[in-house]
């Protein structure tokens, strides 16, 4: 029995040791399946929501996912991972800080707590009979409401110009804001004779702010029609530089300047099927209807100077101004000329005037890149004109905006004309078989002593947030200073934008936006070994307040490019 009794219980101790490890095994069984059950949920919330969250993370300016210039036609639901912003980038964003330290937000509750040209004073400084030529003219502004109130801010637009129309001379002044309602308005003298002064209230500070925050605001000011050929099938869609919508896009990227456009892909054709491309103005507007009543053709360039006589300049004294011959790399002041018997005169270097025979020498030998847009091709129509030598050669292109040469093969010159890339704003269809952006356009030049390029950007531009001009600009001095490592002889000079029609779309095309890209590029190539033409100075002195100026303005423009270059 006692031997039976053991047998028993170390049976029983062996059942329960029994039920005791598969109680174990079996929670631990029970675990892992809770365990795949949770990763599985996680995986599947992940899925249903990576889209948001990677969009999230990503800026829908910025442009950091680039491989080499690509023609993509897949949905835009690939997960990138995010990147640091790049040394572009973070230029960019340091420009737009200044740029909004100096328009900050005005708001304003009634037009009568605006800028009124009428109620504000203008003081000659220290004022005299007759004044000597050379010398410099103050006045001080004090800007007041409508309601004849001390304003105690500045960053209103004016314009400065003195002139004498029966001399067919002009010049723009220099205007200081000292951000207290104060302004100074300062002119040299350059010429003798009765002399005329002008200041225009282009916009009070608070139409400035409304443009800038108008202007930043969105995209779609532009209805941009990509034209798709496919055999005898063509297809237009809408494309533009940020993505339209959900649809399938066709992506053209430029990889290392980081420059995007995209297309709505057509049906049954390839991304490689884009051939044209035409624009058309969308109706639509970031202004309210108060801030809209600023810029009434009534209340755009008012006169602030209606009550000052005519002053009257003397020679009083010779002046000996011995000047350095104009060359690249000069630092153009403001004013950098003025304009004299219709001639452009500038101030800061001892410039040749060119007449026909000159310019045939200067431009023997010479292979010169026009790159930008239609006020420098007018460059191209302009020289024929005067050296008959220049023929155009036929590159079988179509419309205004086609690629144009002109050839002296007896002088062995060549000039030609490039439109910029995108966005490029016309109503007539061009062709972008070609298409390259400036700095790529730069990239393939291998530049020598013989070379010149010419280069413009802005009216463009103007319709769209500043990032996309200060991007570009940005771009194109990183080409310029590729260009100058292989061939620092090639001579490279910037013809700023010029001012335009006064009373046309301010919203989108008002010189309040060409004077921000004009300041900008500036900015950008302050320290660069380039010429500057600065058109804007040059057009506002000679008063033209047209986007295309006439020819005698054309001719001094190209007068002061073959300073540079010969």
């Amino acid at each position: 029995m006692k031997i039976l009794t053991t047998s028993i219980s170390e049976k029983f101790k062996l059942s329960e040791a029994l039920i005791m490890s598969s109680n174990i095994l079996f929670q631990k069984i029970l675990l892992m399946l809770m365990s795949l059950l949770v990763v599985a949920w996680m995986i599947f919330m992940i899925s249903q929501n990576s889209r948001k969250f990677w969009s999230a993370l990503n800026l829908p300016i910025s442009l950091y996912h680039w491989n080499n210039f690509t023609v993509s036609s897949e949905p835009k639901t690939t997960l990138s991972p995010l990147k640091s912003p790049t040394e572009t980038e973070l230029k960019i964003k340091r420009i737009k800080e200044k740029l909004d330290q100096l328009i900050p937000p005005r708001p304003f509750t009634h037009v009568n707590t605006t800028t009124s040209a009428a109620h504000s004073r203008v003081t000659i400084l220290n004022p005299q009979d007759t004044y000597c030529r050379g010398d410099q003219l103050d006045i001080l502004v004090e800007v007041r409401d409508h309601l004849g109130r001390r304003k105690e801010y500045g960053g209103d637009f004016l314009r400065a110009r003195m002139s004498s129309p029966a001399l067919k001379a002009g010049a723009s002044g220099k205007v200081t804001d000292f951000n207290n309602g104060t302004y100074l308005v300062s002119f040299t003298l350059f010429w003798e004779g009765q002399v005329s002064l002008s200041l225009l209230l282009i916009h009070p500070s608070e139409g400035v702010s409304a443009l800038w925050r108008a202007r930043n605001q969105g995209y779609d000011r532009v209805i941009f029609k990509g034209k798709f050929v496919n055999g005898t099938s063509q297809v237009f869609t809408e494309c533009g530089l940020t993505p339209i919508s959900s649809a399938e896009l066709c992506e053209y990227l430029e990889t290392r300047d980081q420059e995007a456009f995209y297309c709505v892909r057509p049906q049954h054709m390839p991304c490689e099927a884009l051939t044209h491309m035409t624009t058309k103005n969308r109706e639509i507007s970031y202004l309210t209807v108060k801030e809209k009543s600023l810029f009434n053709r009534s209340n755009v360039g008012v006169e602030m100077m209606k009550h000052l006589e005519h002053i009257h300049v003397s020679q009083c004294y010779q002046r000996e101004n011995i000047k350095e011959k104009c060359q690249i790399g000069m630092k153009v002041p403001v004013p950098g000329g003025y304009t004299f018997e219709g001639r452009w005169i500038t101030t800061f270097c001892n410039q040749t005037q060119f007449n026909t025979i000159k310019i045939k020498d200067c431009l023997k030998g010479k292979l010169i890149y026009l790159l930008g847009d239609s006020t420098l091709r007018q460059w191209i129509y302009y020289l024929p004109k005067v050296v008959k030598t220049l023929k155009f050669f036929d590159l079988h292109g179509t419309g205004l905006f086609k690629k144009h040469l002109l050839l002296d093969a007896e002088r062995h010159t060549q000039i030609q004309w490039k439109k910029h890339s995108y966005p490029f704003v016309t109503m007539q269809l061009y062709s972008v078989i070609e298409e390259g952006y400036i700095p790529r356009e730069i990239d393939r030049i291998p530049g020598d002593k013989n070379t010149a390029i010419s280069i413009t950007l802005g009216q463009h531009f103007r319709l769209f947030p500043i990032d996309i001009f200060i991007r570009r600009a940005i771009n194109v001095r990183k080409a310029i200073e590729r260009l100058f490592l292989r061939s620092p002889a090639t001579k490279v000079i910037l013809k700023t934008e010029n001012i335009r029609e006064m009373h046309s779309n301010t919203e989108s095309f008002g010189d309040f936006h060409g004077y921000i890209q004009y300041l900008t590029m500036k900015d950008i190539f302050k320290d660069l070994n380039v010429g500057v033409i600065d058109a804007w100075d040059m057009t506002i002195a000679y008063g033209t307040n047209n986007v295309h100026p006439p020819d005698h303005v054309i001719g001094n423009q190209i007068n002061m490019f073959l300073n540079y270059i010969c």
